[in-house]
């Protein structure tokens, strides 16, 4: 056998193993890639089940205070189909709403709504409020919470739903309008929406767009500008906004896009009454984007409330949790809804408002 035979067997060996050696690569490859969607996928049954579980944990915790209800309504379509040949692709998405009753409501009575919708770009309102959904009860509000599109907790087609900024608004605007159309009870003109962080940024739209809907708005940490919080965000965060089942192309491609998205953007038309909270040391909605929304709103001449707490405990959370100090601050949101809605049972102190959450004080 001459040198150039055995180079050309060597040469082909070698070729044949790569090629080998390749194919089993993109095997394996897929195969991982198979696996990461499938643990993907399981990972919205977890969040079902967790959700479930909540829930009766929600029913359990508010039995003696409140009839607690869940419904299922509609809001508007998807903004942008994900199958421009889906003949379906018009028809209303649908999501359910918490609705909470003062367990001695007297329906020949009117009584104040406030709309408070959960935290979080994908979450859900959890058993997390549970306590201020007490305070606001024992007030005699009704309260209701709309599981707006991208929420967790209904699986994968809800979650990628998901539109930031845009019609998730409709959904909550839909579970007002749900409550003032199908319980005579409710007085349209005591109407308060209240929200933290990313339910912040909802109370803020729900009261710049649709401000003849709300008598006052609420907003605790808001997400309030999209360019500012993806300048101080790392990628991940850009990521829910980049995603192919959402607006799929990133703020220096679409500026016009995120800027619709954001309250800034609407600052200009505010006419209802506005309380906004920030805290220095917020590590998630950070003290800057919050004071460029009050900026926004001073730049229009506009009336409204804010207090910047300086490194209240809890950072983010500061009025959410159940210290003394959040307790203390939580009043304060208390007696500015009280002086728009006129509750029937405001509370006359910090005492008297944790003993209708926890129970004792």
């Amino acid at each position: 056998m001459n040198n150039s035979f055995k180079f050309f067997l060597i040469g082909l060996f070698t070729a044949v193993n790569t090629v080998s050696i390749s194919a089993q690569s993109d095997s394996l490859l897929k195969e991982i890639n198979s696996l990461k969607q499938t643990v993907n996928d399981y990972q919205h049954r977890f969040d079902v089940l967790e959700k479930q579980i909540d829930d009766l944990m929600w029913f359990r915790r508010l039995e003696d205070i409140a009839h607690v209800d869940k419904v299922r309504l509609t809001g508007t379509p998807r903004w942008k189909p994900k199958d421009q040949d889906d003949r379906f692709a018009g028809n209303k998405l649908q999501f359910y709403a918490y609705v909470f009753i003062p367990k001695d409501v007297d329906i020949n009575k009117k009584y104040p709504l406030i709309v408070l919708p959960h935290s979080g770009v994908h979450a859900n309102f959890s058993t997390y409020y549970v306590h201020i959904v007490r305070e606001l009860i024992a007030q005699e509000y009704v309260v209701v919470s709309a599981e707006y599109r991208g929420s967790t907790g209904y699986g994968k087609a809800t979650y990628e739903n998901i539109d930031y900024g845009g019609r998730e608004n409709d959904d909550v605007l839909e579970s007002r309008n749900y409550m003032i159309e199908n319980y005579s009870f409710i007085d349209s003109t005591r109407v308060g929406v209240v929200g933290w962080s990313h339910g912040g940024m909802i109370a803020l739209m729900q009261i710049l767009q649709h401000g003849d809907k709300y008598q006052c708005a609420f907003a605790g940490v808001p997400v309030s500008d999209l360019e500012n919080r993806l300048t101080s965000h790392d990628k991940s965060y850009t990521a829910y906004f980049t995603a192919p089942h959402h607006i799929g192309e990133s703020i220096q491609e679409n500026p016009g896009e995120y800027a619709r998205r954001s309250p800034t953007h609407y600052a200009g038309n505010l006419n209802k009454p506005l309380l906004i909270h920030t805290n220095t040391n917020d590590n998630d909605v950070y003290v800057e984007e919050v004071k460029l929304m009050i900026d926004t709103l001073k730049k229009y001449d506009k009336e409204f409330e804010y207090k910047i707490f300086q490194d209240a405990s809890g950072g983010h959370g500061f009025d959410r949790i159940d210290s003394k100090e959040a307790t203390d601050i939580r009043f304060t949101i208390h007696k500015f809804l009280e002086r728009y809605l006129s509750p029937a049972k405001p509370f006359k102190s910090t005492q008297e408002m944790r003993m209708a959450a926890y129970g004792f004080n």
